[in-house]
């Protein structure tokens, strides 16, 4: 199986989605990427539970993609190994009215993962410059000072949240936030596939929306916004991974092994020693227990 590396997918300068590949080929066959990913998954399982109990640092991880990119299934493929003390995770929909009362970026940061502990966001704080941008007409619900039009939504706006978003993921990360953010990049032709299974599949008829295909319409408006998403906001300290999603199977292999790889460089992160008092009398404590 191809060695898959973390520096082949992360994002360090400047992209055209259009030229980069929706495949990839791992040269293995499904059944050894999932065998693949069993392992991976339990390893990282096994440190979660160091990260937890180090208790310094939150692991955040932002998944996005278009519609049928395959984000749920990822979610469950990945983290179904860690515990469920240590990980959380939240499906952002159309922002509440209580939402709608605070600022856009409010309801992410209250869902941030605690330090020990990791955060999934399916859907993003991206949604604010994804879908708004797509439908500009949607940022007018906020209710801002100063933006009462459509034509208030300009390019002097987009700026001003790029910078926002910027600076929210530089103070979560000085804080003791590790952020990973992953692009599922899915083809035209294979989303058009998956619509047509959920309408072809009794059992996943739900999953179907007719505003599917009015999003459908809209695909190239997206992969321009997404684009510009991911230039602008790609830090070292918040990086983006563009992960080929045509094929589920080793999407999730790609995504499992980046996230192993990396958290591993942190070389702080240990389970804490005993304190050596505790530590001087385990004999004692055994035998304690061993004598009942």
């Amino acid at each position: 199986m191809k060695n898959i590396s973390a520096d082949h997918f992360r994002v360090d300068e400047k992209i055209r989605l259009g030229s980069i590949p929706t495949t990839y080929d791992l040269e293995a066959s499904e059944k050894k990427i999932e065998k693949k990913l069993e392992d991976v998954r339990e390893r990282l399982g096994k440190f979660q539970d160091t990260i937890y109990a180090h208790g310094k640092y939150a692991v955040l991880i932002c998944i996005q993609g278009m519609d049928t990119a395959g984000k749920d299934s990822m979610i469950r493929e990945v983290f179904k190994d860690l515990n469920t003390r240590g990980i959380v995770v939240h499906s952002f929909k159309v922002p509440t009215p209580l939402e709608l009362g605070h600022d856009y970026l409010w309801r992410h940061y209250i869902a941030l993962p605690a330090r020990g502990k990791f955060g999934v966001f399916n859907r993003t704080h991206y949604e604010n410059v994804l879908v708004t941008r797509v439908h500009p007409e949607y940022i007018l619900g906020e209710d801002i000072p100063g933006v009462d039009s459509v034509a208030d939504v300009n390019d002097e706006f987009w700026k001003k949240r790029f910078r926002q978003i910027n600076d929210f993921e530089k103070h979560i990360a000085e804080n003791g936030t590790l952020i990973y953010k992953f692009f599922l990049h899915l083809s035209k032709g294979e989303q058009k596939n998956r619509l047509l299974r959920r309408l072809h599949k009794k059992e996943k008829n739900w999953k179907f929306s007719p505003g599917d295909l009015k999003e459908r319409k809209l695909w190239e408006k997206y992969q321009e916004c997404y684009q510009d998403a991911i230039n602008r906001t790609s830090k070292p300290h918040a990086p983006w991974y563009i992960i080929p999603a045509d094929d589920k199977p080793t999407a999730r292999l790609i995504v499992a092994t980046i996230l192993l790889d990396t958290l591993r460089q942190y070389k702080d992160i240990q389970e804490p020693e005993l304190e050596p008092e505790v530590k001087a009398h385990l004999d004692e404590y055994i035998k304690q227990l061993e004598s009942e």
